[in-house]
């Protein structure tokens, strides 16, 4: 991102534009190309074309990225060649809807309490509309009062959102979220902010998150006090969403970093340092709600994408990746609160800020994806190979007969070991050469899982265990093994190990001569 530019007017005749035009009918072989007729965000055109990607016909489904605003079907990501890339996963509105959220995150609570405590007490409404009552009659009898935020179950952009003391006068029919109001936000010059939280998941198979290193800090539009009765419609105090607080005349668009109701998450670590606290501890408290968040949607996402692309082999490209907004409030004692999430969160840019910080995320994340003009060649002689294999029954192993030997049995045994540890091998060699990539071309973006820290990492595939049993029970046996194997965790020199060792096996069972075990080319 180059922070020196000048104001850009997006409905302005941008030179990019021009240069485009002339190469939408030619498409040349060595060209990557990209279909974004289903977005109406001027950014993304901007960042296809510094990219150097060539755009398609609005009709033309063979591009290389496809970029839509909003969700797709399932039908489409099923349809979709292996060297092409698509904005959103299937199953990852289990995250983004906000009666979703809640029901998954109240499943992982009761399993989880200590590390799922980053969720506002949540009720579902007409479902959970008793268990609401009887919580309000429990505060009544404590004579405590508390300030409740009730939302539509399917409700964006502030749209249809209230605050309320009385929790009796809610009615049953309605579909509702209510959640716990947190009445003690960390407040910047006096305003309650939010903070939106770009990632990027690049893969669910296995599961890659990044976090980008900035963001927007988005501020009330009038000085927070703690809700009373008499101020609970004045919404641009208690709201902090854009969509709400740029209709206050009260709105600032400053320009400046440090000034303005809407400021970059760089300028606020910043204000952290300048105040003493403790910014890395802020990114990795960030972080973890982040990832744990994601673990919840992980086996939805897993078993809609494989039930989309049944054909995939495991460790593949993933033909799709998401850009995800994370909606985060910080309380004064500096701890986040997971307020939503967003799968089509806005590239619109109404000011510089925007600007700057949305092409990084955008541009960044191409990037990070590597989409190469020999994708799509690639594709075309694998599957020419699979086809001859298919046809000429090159690769697949012999089925073993009735009334075979031991011997026989034993070497069947053998060749199925190898077959497989030499398929977990290719996987786990394909992801180190895709992990070399991304540490060269992350950009403002750092990976968030897999963490590198050991013990982290093993505490969050516990966590991914138990959101399996809880979410899979019963269903998807096969992902349920897959989850189970003990060659998931394997580097490569413990593969190239139990390689040698079957070779050295299977030589005893032909009565050659066994050879001795030496070190081996990684």
């Amino acid at each position: 991102d180059n922070h020196t530019t000048s104001p850009l007017s997006l409905s302005s005749e941008l030179p990019y534009q021009s240069t485009r035009k002339r190469k939408v009918r030619k498409k040349k072989n060595g060209v990557i190309t990209a279909n974004v007729a289903g977005t109406k965000y001027e950014i993304v055109r901007v960042v296809i074309g510094e990219m150097g990607f060539v755009k398609t016909r609005d009709e033309d489904e063979t591009a290389n990225l496809i970029w839509s605003d909003s969700a797709v079907q399932q039908e489409k990501i099923a349809e979709l060649r292996n060297y092409q890339r698509i904005n959103h996963f299937p199953g990852m509105g289990e995250i983004c809807r906000k009666d979703f959220l809640a029901r998954n995150m109240t499943k992982m609570i009761k399993n989880q309490p200590q590390e799922y405590s980053f969720i506002p007490r949540t009720w579902i409404f007409p479902a959970e509309y008793t268990q609401f009552q009887n919580y309000v009659k429990e505060l009544k009898k404590k004579r405590r009062q508390k300030t409740f935020i009730v939302k539509p179950a399917n409700g964006a952009m502030g749209h249809g959102i209230s605050l309320i003391r009385n929790g009796e006068k809610l009615q049953a029919q309605d579909h509702l979220i209510v959640q716990e109001y947190l009445d003690k936000p960390f407040l910047m010059e006096g305003y309650k902010f939010d903070l939106r939280v770009y990632i990027l998941v690049t893969s669910c198979d296995p599961l890659k998150v990044f976090l980008y290193h900035d963001g927007l800090v988005r501020m009330g539009t009038e000085k927070y006090h703690p809700p009373s009765d008499s101020n609970l419609s004045q919404l641009y105090m208690h709201l902090t969403n854009y969509s709400v607080n740029k209709h206050n005349e009260h709105f600032e668009r400053d320009e400046t970093e440090d000034k303005g109701s809407k400021r970059s998450i760089k300028w606020f670590t910043e204000f952290l340092e300048t105040n003493n606290l403790d910014v890395s501890k802020f990114w990795s408290d960030i972080s973890e709600l982040v990832v744990k968040t994601l673990i919840v949607a992980e086996p939805h996402v897993l078993h809609a994408y494989r039930m989309c692309r049944p054909g995939q082999a495991p460790g593949s490209d993933s033909v799709c990746f998401e850009v995800l907004g994370f909606d985060i409030l910080l309380d004064r004692k500096l701890k986040p609160w997971l307020l939503e999430i967003n799968r089509a969160p806005s590239f619109g840019t109404d000011q510089k800020i925007d600007y700057d910080v949305k092409k990084g995320v955008l541009l960044n994340a191409l990037k990070l994806l590597n989409i190469r003009t020999s994708d799509k060649r690639r594709n075309l002689a694998q599957q020419k190979a699979e086809a001859q294999k298919r046809l000429y029954g090159q690769g697949s192993m012999k089925k073993l007969l009735p009334g075979s030997s031991d011997w026989e049995k034993q070497r069947h045994t053998l060749e199925r070991r190898k077959e497989e540890l030499k398929e977990r091998l290719a996987q786990v060699r394909k992801q180190i050469s895709k992990e070399e990539h991304e540490n060269r071309h992350m950009g403002n973006y750092r990976r968030i899982y897999p963490p590198d820290d050991k013990t982290l990492l093993e505490k969050y595939e516990s966590l991914l265990a138990t959101a399996f049993q809880t979410f899979l029970a019963g269903r998807a046996a096969s992902l349920q093994r897959e989850m189970n194997n003990p060659l998931k965790g394997m580097k490569e020199e413990d593969i190239l190990d139990l390689l040698e060792q079957c070779e050295i096996d299977d030589e005893k069972l032909m009565g050659k001569c066994s050879r001795q075990r030496g070190p081996k080319v990684l």
